[in-house]
């Protein structure tokens, strides 16, 4: 390999915006904060997020002035 053509490889802690924090190497030492992570993401943990889902039937019913059926 020819020398200082490479960018350092380093240890850079990375900060969730859940909080999980973990350990991993990269080239770019200003990665330290995260907005979503293996730990809360919906795709590894297999359930939504409440405020993702929190009211949408009613917002949907409201804008297009449904009214239930009895």
């Amino acid at each position: 390999m020819k020398k200082r053509i490479h960018p350092k490889y380093e240890k850079v802690t990375v900060t969730c915006s859940c909080g999980n924090t973990f350990e991993t190497r990269s080239t770019d030492p200003t990665i330290s904060k995260v907005d979503i992570c293996s730990n809360c993401h919906p795709f590894y943990t297999g359930k939504q997020r409440s405020r993702a889902k929190e009211g949408r039937i009613e917002k949907f019913n409201q804008r297009y002035n449904v009214k239930e059926k009895k």
